[in-house]
């Protein structure tokens, strides 16, 4: 498996390779040039554990870190979390809920971070040399990144987060920690204000090479990779072909349940639940990428009006062809918007399998009240946007 670039412009490369530049050259997103066909395996990977079944979507991708090394790495990266299932999904209601906050930090970040922490380790212990890991966050990849690298060898961390726009807590995990190799930076400005200056310096290909930066953003395809796997594992193991509410703010997340449904998971619809930063809900209602304005809402890590993984999805949608990204990507870094057409129906709705909706403020606090009230089930705000009232009654239903 080779890996290039969503805009046409690299040479293709190995995973470990991959893993080490993070950002493409000429500003795309690496990409498998391939996604794997999982169809006929499905009934083998049923029943299996979460960590085997990391393992057996981690070796459809890399091929370059022994099957012995990669599962190792694997397992020691899960035995982190505090549940014995890593990600157990548990009944609330009407819907099940994948519980993915039972790693070191409480984010679900954790899961896959864990892991690219590791990854680092082990290629730079194949490979030698240094590697300053540099990071933007809303507040929960810079934590979860943190905890997975803090004391590493050969390895810093720089992370730069809106000032006053994280939870009290995630601000507490970063810039609590005491290890020499951690470095967190406060910034005048938004989620996007961070991500930008993060863009920037790895464009400048000169500064990147000789400062060995490393990206522990979504940018880095092992983060979505490790997100694939639980899509795979929890579709699998359902009952019938599943619809899955996907809060979401970076694109990351459900990126890699659109993944695994191209490879041939069991997923029948995804649902895009966005807060009041809106740019995503809007764009596959009506096929109009803009940007506006950051709001501060209940649910910062959500705070997000660029989502750089959207890129990813554009690949896949114009049937992987750079030159339709960039024409895309072009027009929305000078105009600030970007259309693309409607689905094979000829409506305005960008993607017949991925539902957008939007989730306000009042809907979050009243999906916190209500489910709490008749289930004795307190969600975080960030999970409640994926299972306001709004969502259950009209897509999810027994379905979720």
């Amino acid at each position: 498996m080779r890996y290039v670039s969503t805009r046409g412009g690299t040479t293709p490369m190995a995973f470990s390779d991959a893993v080490m530049t993070g950002l493409a050259a000429d500003g795309g997103l690496l990409m498998p040039e391939s996604l794997p066909d999982i169809s006929a395996r499905l009934d083998d990977w049923r029943g299996r554990s979460f960590v085997e079944t990391a393992g057996a979507v981690f070796r459809l991708y890399v091929d370059d870190i022994p099957d012995d090394a990669l599962d190792a790495l694997l397992a020691e990266a899960f035995a982190t979390f505090d549940h014995p299932d890593v990600i157990p999904l548990v009944e609330v209601g009407d819907v099940r809920v994948l519980e993915l906050f039972h790693g070191p930090t409480l984010a679900f970040k954790d899961v896959a971070l864990q892991v690219l922490g590791r990854l680092f380790e082990h290629i730079l212990a194949r490979r030698g040399g240094d590697l300053n890991i540099v990071g933007a966050t809303s507040g929960d990849t810079g934590s979860a990144a943190i905890a997975a690298v803090a004391g590493r060898a050969h390895m810093a961390i720089f992370v730069m987060f809106p000032d006053g726009r994280t939870s009290p807590l995630q601000e507490l995990q970063m810039t609590a920690a005491a290890d020499a190799n951690v470095h967190c930076l406060a910034v005048e400005g938004s989620f996007d204000d961070c991500q930008r200056m993060l863009k920037a310096a790895f464009a400048d290909q000169d500064f990147k090479a000789r400062h060995r930066l490393g990206a522990v953003n979504s940018v880095n395809w092992a983060r979505v990779l490790a997100q694939i796997s639980y899509y795979v594992h929890v579709s699998v193991n359902a009952d019938r072909p599943c619809t899955v509410a996907v809060p979401t703010g970076n694109f990351g997340n459900i990126l890699a349940g659109i993944v695994a449904r191209e490879m041939g998971a069991p997923i029948e619809q995804l649902i895009l639940a966005t807060n009041e930063n809106d740019i995503l809900a809007r764009f596959f209602d009506t096929g109009v990428y803009a940007r506006g304005a950051v709001h501060q809402t209940l649910s910062p890590s959500m705070d997000i009006q660029v989502a750089s993984n959207l890129e990813r999805y554009l690949f896949l949608r114009f049937g992987r062809d750079p030159e339709r990204v960039r024409a895309f990507m072009s027009a929305f870094s000078e105009h600030g918007h970007a259309k693309i057409g409607g689905s094979r129906k000829g409506e305005n709705r960008v993607d017949e399998a991925i539902t957008p909706v939007r989730v306000d403020a009042q809907e979050t606090l009243d999906a916190i009240a209500e489910t709490h009230a008749s289930h004795g089930y307190l969600l975080d705000p960030h999970p409640a946007v994926g299972v306001g009232r709004n969502l259950v009654g009209d897509h999810l239903g027994q379905r979720g």
